[in-house]
């Protein structure tokens, strides 16, 4: 089993930054595809970003740019650094895993992944 723990959330203004982080533990081992996601009231789950074991990332055009995903293999952290925050990113931010090794093209579909964490919310205000 993997758990996952997000952190980092917060209520900040527009133009500001976060840095989300999701603290795994478990059989870590076995996870080589890790995932942001985040889900606004009324919408569907959408995936923020994607990053494989060994570096090959993926990110929604929605973000290109302003957010960026990284981890920390020695630790097991997963990171999201948010620039540019825009209300429109207001949403509950999710970390993800899976075990697949490959960053494919459906690398945000929700049901793609196996583990997921609980959530921190992020609030940006105009």
């Amino acid at each position: 089993q993997v758990q996952l723990v997000e952190s980092g959330g917060g209520a900040v203004q527009a133009g500001e930054s976060l840095t989300l982080s999701c603290a795994m533990s478990g059989n870590t081992g076995s996870i080589n595809l890790m995932a942001w996601f985040r889900q606004a009231p009324g919408k569907e789950r959408e995936g923020v970003g994607v990053i494989n074991r060994v570096g090959i990332r993926a990110s929604a055009d929605s973000v290109k740019g302003r957010f960026t995903i990284s981890q920390d293999n020695a630790t097991n952290t997963l990171y999201l650094r948010m620039n540019t925050l825009k209300p429109e990113d207001t949403a509950m931010y999710y970390c993800a895993g899976a075990h697949s090794l490959y960053v494919t093209n459906l690398w945000d579909r929700p049901s793609a992944y196996t583990y997921w964490g609980q959530g921190t919310q992020v609030t940006v205000s105009s």
